[in-house]
């Protein structure tokens, strides 16, 4: 077996960010992982290959699916019966609505973050500088 050494330097550090999780009255949790499996979903038309995309197993991407579509009260992901290629999935109208949904209050919470945040990143950078100097 050999080592492969990270690709990433190690003064490199990724960009301070946020990352939300929506808590729904009805139980339902929402969070990057879900909505990234939904938009899976839609783009290879299965949810076993949706799964893959995301090196998840079919049974945690069905576990997931079901969690939403049981907590939503409207089902999220749709079968859909196949011809000679065999049948799939789709997301139904409530899925590709939470995904917007999601989406569009990330953006707007990165927007709102962005000047905290680019603070935060000045202060480690200097807090870096002097720990160097020291």
């Amino acid at each position: 077996m050999s080592i492969v050494p990270s690709r990433s330097r190690p003064d490199a550090r990724p960009a301070a960010r946020v990352s939300i999780r929506l808590d729904l009255p009805s139980g339902a949790r929402v969070g990057p992982g879900k909505i990234a499996l939904l938009e899976e979903i839609a783009r290879h038309g299965s949810i076993s290959a949706g799964g893959r995309a995301l090196r998840m197993s079919y049974r945690r991407a069905w576990e997931l699916v079901e969690d939403l579509n049981r907590h939503l009260g409207a089902p999220v992901v749709a079968a859909v019966t196949g011809g000679s290629g065999g049948g799939g999935a789709r997301l139904t109208e409530a899925g590709a609505a939470l995904v917007a949904a999601y989406r569009a209050i990330e953006r707007a919470t990165e927007d709102a973050a962005a000047p905290y945040l680019a603070t935060l990143g000045q202060a480690e950078a200097s807090d870096a500088g002097e720990a160097a100097s020291e």
